[in-house]
């Protein structure tokens, strides 16, 4: 979210639409930081880069009951959903994990403790003689394969 207040603008003036009045308040990153941990909002905004592909990496990271002090900033719990991902998390079983996240997912979808908002565009300059060149999800950059053709 390179521009976190105009993005605010953005829902204050959607919100006004269907009748919800929204108060935008900035503060300095460390200050945001520690009101959001002590739940001092109704509804704020922040971001979160997944770093390894894993679906535990976003499941239970930012919503499970045991990340409630620390990236769950809706401090949503919610101990079915907790048993799941964490059987999920559990398992190497690459079909039981994929049926107990998707389960999570149910669970998630209807309750609803956040709303993601956009994802971020990742780019790479380079010249243009470099070929088979692939930015990573993960924010890695590999050279393998990658060719220099002049």
């Amino acid at each position: 979210n390179p521009n976190a207040r105009l993005m605010a603008e953005m829902l204050q003036a959607d919100w006004a639409k269907i009748g919800i009045k929204a108060k935008i308040v900035s503060y300095e990153w460390g200050e945001y930081i520690k009101r959001a941990h002590n739940s001092e909002h109704d509804v704020m905004l922040i971001g979160f880069t997944g770093d390894n592909g894993d679906p535990d990496n976003w499941l239970g990271t930012l919503y499970s009951c045991s990340s409630v002090n620390g990236n769950n900033f809706a401090k949503w719990c919610n101990p079915g959903y907790e048993k799941l991902v964490k059987a999920a998390a559990a398992t190497a079983d690459v079909e039981q994990r994929t049926a107990l996240y998707k389960e999570a997912q149910h669970v998630l979808k209807a309750q609803v403790p956040i709303t993601p908002v956009a994802h971020s565009t990742v780019y790479q300059p380079m010249r243009t003689t470099v070929k088979d060149f692939q930015i990573s999800p993960f924010g890695l950059s590999s050279f393998y394969g990658v060719a220099n053709q002049n």
